[in-house]
């Protein structure tokens, strides 16, 4: 088994430990990440379970979470950057969130052409994992803590359905607004936005469509952050044969300045991304 088989299995073999670890943690801590963003128990948890099994693993030399301000290691081999429960705020209503991985070959913060695999689990009624390597996407039913192959080369479906995005109407900028706009007008696409990156962008990968978390009037780096979110996200819908923006181009281009850099993120068919991208420059 190579390093990055090795981290996709210990991810999955997590999963269940972190989705049975949501019970009884979600209340706030005092703390907060180093986003300034207030940590539930769930996150702290799920956290520490990451990092204790990713650094184990035999050629992982780094590791480093939203949850904590620097990267734990030395870098001499592969890193990987963890969302470790991405829209964990959904605990309460007890609405759907995962986990997100990004494999990097290089010192983080890197740029997403250093990321050599991605991957992420969803809870959501049942537990599934998409995986990204060489430019194939698969997508996997985890039980038990083992990966059933469900769709080994996952691909968007050419015609596209559902939309999401993020961010208050109000503050999104006009160019956006403009966009927004257009994509309602379009009879064939249905709202779909659950308020968890990882379960909107899942339904984009099922069923076509775009996921936006724009610039905003008051945030225009956007929200999300490049190394753990937006990078491996991109990562797996390109590999999905789709696409993903920074509202200028691929975010996998983008050089990073910070480990915790926020960016806007839009991913999805290549055409709603193109049509975004000529709005926003217009």
């Amino acid at each position: 088994m190579d390093i990055i088989d090795a981290i996709f299995e210990t991810i999955a073999e997590t999963a269940p430990e972190i989705r049975a670890g949501l019970v009884g943690r979600r209340e706030y801590q005092e703390d907060e990440n180093p986003s300034g963003e207030e940590q539930l128990a769930a996150d702290v948890h799920a956290d520490q379970l990451l990092e204790e099994r990713l650094l184990a693993i035999d050629g992982v030399g780094s590791y480093a979470s939203e949850e904590r301000e620097e990267v734990i290691g030395d870098g001499s081999e592969l890193s990987v950057a963890v969302d470790p429960l991405d829209g964990s705020s959904n605990i309460k209503p007890n609405n759907t969130m995962g986990t997100i991985v990004g494999i990097y070959d290089a010192q983080l913060p890197a740029g997403g052409h250093d990321l050599v695999g991605a991957a992420y689990t969803l809870y959501g009624p049942i537990t599934t994992m998409m995986t990204a390597v060489d430019d194939t996407a698969t997508e996997s039913v985890v039980e038990d803590g083992e990966r059933h192959t469900v769709n080994e080369d996952l691909s968007l479906p050419d015609e596209p359905t559902v939309y999401g995005f993020g961010g208050r109407v109000p503050d999104w900028t006009d160019g956006f607004t403009d966009y927004a706009r257009e994509i309602e007008s379009d009879s064939s696409l249905k709202l779909r936005y659950g308020g968890a990156m990882i379960g909107d962008v899942n339904q984009v990968l099922t069923y076509g469509g775009i996921f936006a978390y724009p610039a905003l009037d008051s945030a225009p780096e956007g929200k999300l952050r490049l190394q753990f979110e937006g990078n491996p996200i991109a990562y797996i819908v390109e590999s999905a044969g789709g696409r993903s923006s920074d509202g200028d181009g691929s975010l996998l281009d983008i050089e990073p300045d910070g480990l915790h850099e926020r960016v806007p993120v839009h991913v999805g068919n290549e055409g709603l991304i193109d049509r975004l991208e000529a709005t926003l420059d217009g």
